[in-house]
């Protein structure tokens, strides 16, 4: 007979069972072939004893669960490289952030610059005009 029980997800999950009735002819553990080659050798499914149904059913029970584990590792490793390529977005995004600040601080003392250079640029046409006047003033009276 089977039990089952509810297990919190965090917490670790070991199923055994015993053939107290196992012949000698059984193969040792390593030399089982592996019907998940991605899973641990601890996690794979035993070979069922076909004379029983309920080792069946745990064996088909076993394998189910073991896909689904391949199904969620297979699931981590994308989020793992997603969070990755979102990371360096967010990593480029900060640069161009400091990047555009920077350029920001570049046009507005560019334009104080350029606003300085109006300013002088007019005080000198104006200095400029008035020595005029005062040059042809000059050459009028001479």
């Amino acid at each position: 007979m089977i039990s089952t029980a509810r297990v919190p997800a965090d917490k670790p999950v070991r199923i055994a069972f015993s053939l107290n009735d196992a012949s000698d002819d059984i193969p040792p553990e390593d030399s089982i072939p592996l019907v998940f080659p991605e899973l641990d050798q601890q996690l794979q499914p035993l070979p069922p004893c076909h004379d029983s149904a309920e080792s069946m059913q745990v064996y088909k029970q076993h394998c189910q669960i073991a896909e689904e584990y391949h199904e969620v590792k297979k699931e981590i490793a994308l989020l793992e490289e997603r969070k990755k390529e979102l990371i360096a977005k967010l990593d480029q995004a900060e640069k161009e952030k400091v990047g555009a600040a920077q350029l920001v601080r570049e046009f507005e003392a560019l334009t104080e610059e350029n606003r300085t250079l109006k300013l002088a640029q007019s005080q000198c046409v104006e200095q400029l005009e008035k020595l005029r006047i005062q040059y042809q003033k000059r050459q009028g009276s001479s």
